[in-house]
């Protein structure tokens, strides 16, 4: 392995066999981290995340999970190192906090998926919103994108154990890019680092390396992004989602292949 410091990577000792030769040396693995996201001093979730790009993280996750409307709802974000993990102290305006006070849960930190903590089925499943500004691009793109992304991955390539999203140009150039262990902390670093750039997240698409859950849908169509495309599948969920929300959703983008699954007219053949 390298022997340069990889960011969000931790090295240690390990013994393996290679080719039926056994040795001893050292190798990186993920760091993963508890993090707290506490609103105006209210702790609100307890997340497993890598521990990169976490004022991205507190951005992104207000916005994707709708605890604030704009970047301008949050006044400030300030990280504290406590002997138990990281804490994202986030001040936020006091509408925001209101509302936030109104629907209060626990989260129990999550890097697969679930909804741990929703008090009913409308938590669970919250109506989609208005209809994302339609997106149509060439299929060549997304295999561009997907194929950039692949030797984009700092982390990933280090570890192994990581996921990416990145946002892209109409043309399939990567425009930004997050690396998570968890692919909903991956995304919501993407979406704060976009809100954070004031970039016009609609005048792109999004790449992912994981599958397409209904929660990277509603993630993805709250930040207003009309092309979500996944190397894995998606489940019915995210695409009944995709096709309520306007959003074009791609699965197995992989190479020139591609299955298109909501709104199939936005991507050209």
């Amino acid at each position: 392995m390298t022997r340069d410091p990889v960011p969000g990577a931790v090295a240690v000792q390990v013994r393996g066999c290679h080719a039926g030769s056994v040795e001893s040396t050292h190798d990186w693995v993920a760091d993963e981290v508890p993090v707290a996201l506490q609103y105006n001093g209210i702790s609100h979730a307890v997340m497993l995340a890598s521990p990169l790009d976490l004022e991205d993280f507190a951005y992104g996750f207000s916005l994707s999970e709708g605890l604030v409307d704009t970047p301008a709802d949050v006044h400030g974000v300030d990280l504290q190192h406590t002997p138990e993990g990281l804490v994202l102290e986030i001040e936020i305006t006091s509408r925001c906090l209101a509302r936030l006070k109104d629907r209060r849960r626990t989260l129990a930190g999550r890097t697969g998926c679930g909804l741990c903590g929703t008090e009913s089925l409308a938590q669970a499943l919250p109506a989609m919103g208005q209809p994302v500004q339609a997106f149509r691009i060439q299929a060549a793109a997304v295999g561009r994108a997907m194929q950039a992304l692949r030797g984009s991955q700092t982390l990933q390539a280090a570890t192994g154990a990581t996921h990416a999203a990145a946002w892209c140009t109409p043309e399939g150039d990567l425009a930004l890019l997050r690396e998570d262990v968890g692919r909903h902390n991956a995304l919501d670093k993407l979406i704060g680092a976009l809100a954070r750039a004031g970039a016009p997240a609609s005048t792109g698409f999004i790449a992912v390396t994981s599958r397409a859950s209904f929660e990277m849908v509603q993630k993805a169509a709250r930040a207003g992004v009309g092309l979500l495309a996944a190397i894995s599948a998606p489940t019915a969920l995210a695409v009944r989602s995709a096709e309520q929300a306007g959003l074009c959703l791609v699965g197995f983008a992989r190479g020139d292949d591609w299955v298109a699954y909501s709104h199939t007219d936005h991507l050209s053949p």
